[in-house]
Formats: structure tokens, C-alpha cells, sequence
């Protein structure tokens, strides 16, 4: 599991002051960027290195509370499903003890030399992308 921590921006609200919702998808995808980063496989070392990218496949978000301007927000996320060439990454929306929303991104391990084309994911990631309750249930 990584943690992403930020503070919400006056620019992340609307005219209500409550965080405009596409905000939440934008800090899946940037959550994404610091668990692959966590991981020991930065985003931009994977792209100049190996031309390996992982494009949102699909997205979701329930939104159980409202968050507001200068709210500390930490969002765990986790690898929920890992098959050859996709994951899926839960990410949790906490404030406090509160969960205000949560989401996963779909995404595929794609090599972009070329036209992109998903590839499996190599073991050496896979198995640190592997959530912890398999790799107990594999020893």
C-alpha cells in the first residue's frame, strides 16, 4: 500500500466551496504516480528508460462526504486485482478517521515503442505490485 498526501486548493472547489468531482480522478492518477514511484518504478524513469507507460483503461469514484478548501487529504492506495497485462489499484479518500470517497483505476502495462501495445507485467513488479494477503497465501 502507498499513501499520497496533499491539501485541497481553492482552485479544486466550486462555487460552493465543496471539491469539484473530476478533482478526485485527478488525484487517482497522481495517487498512481507515487505508488508506481513507491514501488521503485517512477512513471517518468519507466517512460526514458523503457518506453513503458500504464493508460487508464477505466475509472470510478463513490463520494461518501464532501471535502473543502485547505482539507489534509490522504489517499491510500493498493493493488486490488493484478492479472498479466492490467491492474486494478484501489484508491481510499481519507480526511481525518473519515473515508469521503473511494475509487480504482483500471490501467494496462503498455509498451509505447512503437504502436502501443500492452505487455505482461514483468515478474519483479508483479511481485511487489502483489497485495500482501497473496503473497502470504503463496508461502
Amino acid at each position: 500500500m502507498a499513501k499520497y498526501s496533499f491539501q485541497v486548493r481553492w482552485g479544486d472547489t466550486d462555487a460552493a466551496g465543496i471539491v469539484f468531482y473530476p478533482n478526485y480522478y485527478k488525484w487517482m492518477d497522481e495517487a498512481t504516480h507515487e505508488y508506481l514511484s513507491a514501488l521503485g518504478y517512477p512513471s517518468s524513469k519507466l517512460y526514458a528508460e523503457k518506453q513503458i507507460g500504464v493508460p487508464l483503461l477505466e475509472a470510478n469514484c463513490i463520494f461518501k462526504g464532501p471535502l473543502f478548501f485547505e482539507d489534509n487529504v490522504i489517499v491510500q492506495s493498493a493493488v486490488e486485482e493484478l492479472q498479466n497485462k492490467v491492474f486494478k489499484l484501489r484508491h481510499a479518500f481519507i480526511r481525518g478517521e473519515q473515508i469521503v470517497a473511494e475509487g480504482y483505476e483500471l490501467r494496462a502495462w503498455t509498451s509505447f515503442e512503437g504502436k502501443p501495445k500492452a505487455l505482461p507485467i514483468p515478474d519483479d513488479i508483479r511481485k511487489k505490485m502483489m497485495p500482501k494477503t497473496h503473497q502470504s497465501m503463496m508461502r
